[in-house]
């Protein structure tokens, strides 16, 4: 089969769930995503700077078995909560972002990557004695070789706001949310934004990507939340693996704990499943659960950061007046873009209408 006819295969267009055909009108889809620089989006989360180190391999150690790399380039990327940033202003959206970078070489990169895409960095805090997070990923490879990751770093601050620092960024948070109306939390763990933060919000609609605490958000107003699968088996602490049965266990319960209107859980090679608590399944009365396939290739040439796109994709869809189904759908194509660039990357609205219109073209 040519790799045209299995991407075709895999089309969310296609896809049916247990709650019956979960595909969606194209052409809507491509008026959404004509609606998104007509949004505005309130961001309020964890800042970091992806760092990439390229290096070529020049020899063995003779003090260690270890490579001697020489040093190619190093370049720098809006990541975790910056990276939904990137991804929302170049999808054309407004973006308002809130949360708190260091007053080091690392949030001066940040600040200037969001200036240059015209982001109103003025709800951002900016601390002197705090550690903007740094992941520095080393990269190697032969002349003629593709480079591969060898070691990663993290640099992280040890310490937690102080208590004016969090009310200053709840404040400013605040007044975003009023002026957006839609939030999107990106919590990677690191301080800047926390379920207390998030339940004084008063937002229409709020989605959640959280890393390490997805249940702390209990009564947070959550409308919809993004987990990967290895973050709803941790918050479970269960085992998915193969078995869609447990997935869709989980999810539902997920679904029902946090009080969410859709949960949409990403499982990599194996695509999408969206859960809907105002749509029942039609063998039983249960929220219903639609599974997507990924769009595009299972072999990725990069994932950084592909969760980041996700959320944004799917929360500026909402904004624009999809459905749940309809934003997962437009996210999933984003996530089938974005996995095929390197580094840390953003999906921009004309590759969105591109594939959009490749698809269609496809199907008639």
């Amino acid at each position: 089969m040519s790799p045209a006819r299995k991407n075709r295969k895999r089309s969310p267009r296609h896809a049916a769930g247990a709650a019956g055909d979960a595909s969606v009108d194209l052409t809507r889809l491509l008026d959404l995503v004509g609606a998104f620089p007509r949004q505005k989006v309130c961001v309020v989360g964890d800042f970091v700077l992806d760092e990439f180190v390229s290096s070529e391999i020049s020899r063995i150690s003779r003090e260690a078995p270890v490579l001697i790399l020489r040093h190619r380039r190093t370049e720098v990327y809006p990541g975790g909560a910056a990276n939904a940033v990137n991804n929302l202003a170049e999808l054309g959206a407004r973006v308002l972002p809130v949360g708190v970078v260091g007053d080091d070489e690392g949030g001066r990169a940040l600040l200037e990557l969001f200036r240059r895409k015209r982001v109103d960095v003025s709800r951002i805090v900016r601390l002197r004695d705090w550690v903007t997070t740094k992941k520095t990923r080393f990269l190697a490879g032969w002349t003629h070789t593709t480079e591969q990751q060898v070691l990663r770093v993290d640099y992280e601050p040890t310490a937690a706001l102080a208590p004016p620092v969090q009310e200053a960024v709840a404040r400013k948070a605040r007044q975003a949310a009023r002026q957006a109306g839609t939030v999107l939390v990106s919590d990677y763990g690191l301080g800047a934004v926390t379920p207390e933060i998030v339940r004084r919000l008063p937002a229409q609609r709020i989605t959640l990507d959280s890393r390490y605490r997805l249940l702390e958000y209990r009564d947070a107003r959550i409308t919809a939340a993004t987990p990967n699968e290895p973050e709803l088996e941790e918050a479970y602490h269960e085992r998915i693996g193969t078995d869609v049965g447990k997935l869709e266990e989980l999810g539902r319960r997920a679904l029902r704990d946090l009080g969410l209107a859709s949960l949409v859980v990403t499982r990599g090679k194996d695509g999408m499943a969206v859960f809907e608590s105002g749509v029942q399944d039609r063998r039983e009365t249960l929220p219903a659960v639609r599974h997507i396939p990924i769009y595009g290739s299972d072999a990725p040439v990069d994932v950084t950061g592909a969760g980041d796109t996700v959320i944004a994709v799917f929360t500026l869809a909402l904004a624009a007046g999809a459905s749940f189904l309809e934003a997962a759908h437009l996210a999933n194509y984003a996530g089938g873009i974005v996995v095929m660039k390197r580094r840390t990357s953003a999906v921009t609205r004309a590759e969105l209408e591109s594939a959009l219109r490749r698809e269609a073209t496809a199907q008639r």
